[in-house]
């Protein structure tokens, strides 16, 4: 199969589809893999060492999506690579779909069949395709809430972990997924008084255990997430539902009560977020005030951290696209049940349900 690389054009996104390795096994498996120039300048790899790897590089987007059949990516594409996708393309990286209806119907309009890490899902209900992002997320989520509380950046100046004779800084973590747990891990390593808040009361009782009862869990519903979160200095939301958006369970009504100079960092907000004031920022311009509370909603954090996040991802994405270059997506999807739930669209038809009914698309049921 012809694989094609394109350097990523996301605002501040440096991380890059498949580094070297991954395609020097591509390449091995007897595939042709086009590398756009310079896809991989913003973590230190040089178009020499994709030219070592077997790769052929390209001058332009455009050529890469020309001369390939499967393009792997890390961002969902942008409108100007939607522009290139054709109806035999197969575009394999992250989507996003349910919160984003232009994307979807471009993707739809170009016949093409794209598969969505996100959504790649085995029998245990886990995520591994979305799982490294998660680490990095939850773990920047933190460190960055904890910058933006200083007052230099716009913060009420308080010290995540006070220092002896002074109140620890309070943050609550709303989803306690793999991300949420991650933000947990390090609010408690800098020693944050921590609250988190979940619907699973399994889960709660593992994060008891896990934290050997050194934070306080709550129960998710509406009145325990108003009294925590108005109390809260820095309020992380870390809510996923698998290919869906969202849901609000942070007000806006809410956020009016927190003290001025408080932050909230939403890692959700590329699938809606699930903080009623966010929206998404770029790591440009990464935040915005509303009654004098800090937000903090970049859509892809852990491209600030491109080079650490490009290698954790592309150990597992790896795994899929050596399946779809060898037996395509169909046949891929009928042997890997987890593989299947990851097609979103197919020959431009909407076949991931959840999408659909969050975009009020129509949806077509899988054939394959």
């Amino acid at each position: 199969m012809k694989i094609g690389v394109p350097k990523e054009i996301k605002n501040n996104e440096n991380r890059v589809g498949l580094v070297p390795g991954g395609v020097r096994q591509l390449v091995h498996d007897g595939n042709e893999v086009f590398v756009e120039t310079n896809a991989g300048y913003g973590i230190g790899i040089s178009d020499q060492e994709y030219i070592d790897a077997g790769a052929t590089i390209l001058p332009s987007l455009e050529e890469v999506f020309e001369k390939s059949t499967m393009i792997i990516k890390v961002k969902e594409p942008q409108p100007r690579e939607i522009a290139c996708l054709k109806p035999h393309h197969i575009l394999y990286t992250y989507l996003h779909l349910a919160a984003d209806p232009e994307q979807t119907i471009g993707l739809m309009k170009s016949g093409s069949t794209c598969i969505a890490y996100e959504t790649i899902q085995p029998a245990d209900g886990s995520l591994p395709l979305l799982t490294p992002m998660s680490e990095v997320a939850g773990r920047m989520a933190t460190q960055i809430g904890a910058a933006y509380l200083q007052i230099d950046h716009g913060g009420k100046g308080i010290l995540l972990g006070g220092v002896p004779g002074t109140r620890r800084a309070r943050v609550t973590v709303i989803g306690c997924g793999i991300a949420g747990t991650n933000s947990i891990k390090m609010a408690m390593g800098m020693g944050a008084d921590v609250t988190a808040i979940d619907l699973s009361t399994r889960r709660l009782a593992e994060l008891d255990d896990l934290f050997d009862n050194r934070i306080t869990t709550l129960f998710s519903n509406m009145d325990n997430i108003e009294k925590t979160v108005i109390a809260s200095d820095l309020v992380i939301g870390a809510v996923l539902v698998p290919g869906a958006k969202a849901p609000k369970l942070v007000t806006r009504e809410m956020i009016s009560k927190m003290e001025k100079g408080s932050v909230v960092v939403d890692i959700a907000v590329d699938q809606g977020g699930c903080i009623e004031t966010c929206k998404p920022t770029t790591h440009q311009d990464p935040t915005f005030e509303i009654d004098g509370v800090v937000h903090y909603c970049v859509a892809n954090m852990p491209g600030a951290v491109a080079r650490t996040s490009t290698y954790a991802l592309t150990n597992v994405t790896l795994k899929y696209a050596r399946m779809i270059a060898s037996m395509g997506v169909d046949e891929a999807a009928r042997r890997d049940p987890a593989f299947k739930k990851g097609i979103n669209v197919h020959h431009g038809n909407l076949v991931y349900k959840q999408v659909a009914e969050d975009l009020d698309l129509p949806y077509t049921e899988l054939s394959l």
